[in-house]
């Protein structure tokens, strides 16, 4: 069985993948204009923004390897619950079909990694 840091760890990679195919895909799609956010333009706080969410999936890679058994359990359930919540909000503004499916299995990512978490055993590496 492989290990549970592992695991995490490359759940967490695979969700950044989902969300850089969908970002590609939007732009070659033509969805998002460039600077564009609906009516809104891009500003730098926006940019800082979208850069801490968007580092938090390979800041939870590292943490995945590096934290003790406890902490990183709960660390990856919030974050994870965090991630899937934020999705969800956001599914009905998508709008490509691609994006939807995207955000459905980065949705089961999520839940992959809580449920990895969740049964984590206190015992277990």
């Amino acid at each position: 069985m492989v290990d549970t840091r592992i695991q995490l760890s490359a759940i967490w990679i695979a969700l950044m993948l989902v969300y850089l195919l969908g970002d590609v895909l939007r732009i070659f799609s033509g969805d998002y204009q460039r600077g564009d956010i609906d009516i809104s333009k891009f500003t730098q706080p926006i940019w800082l923004g979208i850069s801490v969410l968007m580092v938090i999936p390979i800041i939870m890679l590292l943490l995945s390897l590096m934290l003790p058994q406890p902490v990183n359990r709960w660390a990856n359930i919030i974050v994870a619950v965090f991630f899937f919540l934020f999705n969800l909000v956001g599914l009905p503004t998508l709008v490509g079909t691609y994006d939807k499916f995207l955000i459905v299995v980065s949705l089961v990512f999520n839940v992959m990694t809580i449920w990895v978490a969740w049964n984590w055993a206190a015992t277990a590496g």
